[in-house]
Order: C-alpha cells, then structure tokens, then sequence
C-alpha cells in the first residue's frame, strides 16, 4: 500500500465527512475499550477487533438504504456499530449481560438485531456467505428492493460453500453484495501464502459475477463503490462482488500474538495509511473542522464508549430461566 495524499472528492460535503469521521472514531474507540475489558477479564471467549478496518463498514452503510440487510462474520463489532445498534446492548453482550443484544448468551460472535436488520455475528467460516444469499432470495420473491450486504474475509474465501453459493446467486440474480474484507492475514497467513490467485473478486468471473477491488482505507472510495454495487443490485443487475483491501492493526483475535508480521509493517500502515487519519486530513485541509473541534468529537466518543463500559459491568448477568428461552423445540 502506498501513500496516498489527503483530497476530498468534489461530491462529499463537510457534514459528511464529519459524520463518517465520527462513525469510524465510534469503532475505534469502542474496539479499543473493549481491548481493555478482555485484559480485565470482563470479556470472556473470543474477541475480535476491528481495529484499522473501520472505513470498510462505515462506507458501505453509507450507500445502503433503509431495510438493507447486512450479515458477517464474527469480527462483528464494527458492523453493529455502522448499522446503528446501541454501544451499551453491544458492549453488554460482550460481557455476556443481561442488557446485551443477545441477552448475555451469544457473546461476542453472535449477536443479533431484527430492528437494524442486521444477521450476526457467525462463528463458522463462511457459514454467513449462503445465509446472507438466503436472504437476498427473501428479499427478490418479495419484491421489495431491499439489497443483503454479505461480508467475509480473505481467509473465508477459499471455503467451497463461498462458490456454491456465487453459483446459485447468479443463478438466481440475486440482490447481493459479496463483501470480501481483504486484511491480508486471515486467522495469521498472509494471502500469497495461502491464495494462489491473488485477486478474489476476479473469481466471480467464473460465474458471471461483476465486481472490483476496492481501497479499503480510504472511506469515500469505499462509499462510492457501494453506490456503484447497491445500484446495479437494485436494478435487478445482481450479484455482485466487492474486495475491499484493508488492514487489520491488532491479531486475529485477542490471542493472536501476531507473530506472523513485523512491527514495522504494521507502524507503516498505520502512519501512511490510517483511515481515520486520512479523513481527519481531509476535514482540516477543506476548513470543514478545526483542531479543536476533532477533539471535541473524539471527547465526545469517549464518553459515550465508558458509559457503554459501565452499562456493561452494571448490567446483571443473566437468570438461570435464560437458559430455556430463544430455543426452537
């Protein structure tokens, strides 16, 4: 990844940066807390951050619409947050509180909202991929224009269902944006260690499938191609595939020494590359905001990401009767 210098695009107003500057801030902040709840021992399981891909979700929300559906995998958090779920409900979940999305039962993989259409949260690789063409296939019998944002990784890439199911979506023409979150380590090998075809989006091609590979770290090159995916989808033009090239800054999960890379290659990444950093740039360059008032915003973040941590100790854990709801006989 090469620099790049900060320019905003002709089309993106002021009040739109500062809002997807403020939502990437929200991930990141909130990753960060839950970071430190895991090295309390608050969190339990499995955890895995977002930390670095925040332009990814964030631009993608950006050009969905009302009653989209988005599904993914279980590094989960940052998408909740983008689609609109509370922090407090997320963060409880973690926690595995009473107050969480999944009342304190899935964890930190599994969580759930009917109300902000999102699906999970899922722990099997790849399972989400012909979940989330389920529910595009929902979506195109009945009409309603609605389009399922499925999100998966470099790693679930080479999973076999990933294909059958690119299969039957064009089959079908469904309303579905295959997602790939290009962080170029999956679970700690790197794609050209695993992958022999490098470019992921380019095996649709095989099925007729449209796609592009995508700058993941810069948010409006994100959006924009969104916009270009959504379009077709709701045009009846669907699938359609999008590897957003990314990076993640933590390991895999929280007991991912990350071994497998240097120091150096991360401090690059985050110097020459960061997201946020890059809109940031951007809001000053244009005079959309001051020093002073990032800063404001980033004080604001926090207080709102510790008061999602408090909720989540306070919260009680869930009664023994728990045990016996949301369960299908």
């Amino acid at each position: 990844m090469a620099a790049r210098k900060a320019q905003a695009k002709s089309n993106t107003s002021g009040e739109e940066l500062l809002e997807y500057y403020r939502e990437m801030l929200l991930i990141r902040r909130f990753e960060e807390k839950a970071g430190q709840l895991y090295g309390m021992g608050l969190i339990g399981g499995f955890c895995h951050l977002y930390i670095g891909q925040e332009a990814v979700v964030v631009g993608l929300e950006a050009a969905a619409e009302e009653g989209d559906k988005r599904i993914t995998s279980y590094r989960d958090h940052g998408h909740m947050l983008a689609c609109g779920m509370d922090p407090k409900g997320v963060m409880a979940e973690l926690t595995g509180r009473e107050g969480g999305y999944s009342k304190g039962k899935g964890g930190s993989m599994h969580m759930f909202s009917k109300d902000r259409h999102f699906y999970g949260g899922h722990g099997i690789v790849g399972a989400q991929v012909p979940l989330g063409a389920g529910l595009a296939f929902a979506d195109k019998y009945k009409g309603n224009g609605r389009v399922t944002f499925t999100y998966f990784g470099d790693g679930a890439a080479n999973q076999g269902q990933v294909y059958e199911t690119y299969n039957m979506a064009q089959l079908w023409n469904l309303p579905v944006i295959f997602v790939i979150e290009n962080n170029q380590y999956a679970m700690g090998t790197s794609v050209k260690r695993s992958t022999k075809s490098p470019s992921l989006w380019e095996r649709g091609a095989a099925y007729g499938i449209k796609g592009e590979a995508v700058d993941g770290m810069d948010v409006l090159a994100v959006k924009a191609a969104g916009e270009r995916a959504v379009a077709a989808c709701r045009a009846g033009d669907g699938p359609y595939i999008l590897e957003v090239m990314t990076y993640r800054y933590r390991g895999h999960s929280m007991s991912d020494p990350a071994k497998y890379r240097t120091r150096e290659e991360v401090q690059k990444i985050r110097e020459e590359r960061d997201a946020i950093e890059h809109v940031r740039d951007l809001l000053l360059q244009g005079k959309h905001a001051t020093d002073e008032d990032l800063k404001a915003i980033d004080k604001e973040i926090k207080a709102i990401v510790n008061e999602a941590a408090e909720f989540s100790k306070e919260s009680p854990e869930p009664d023994l009767s728990e045990l016996w709801t949301d369960i299908y006989a």
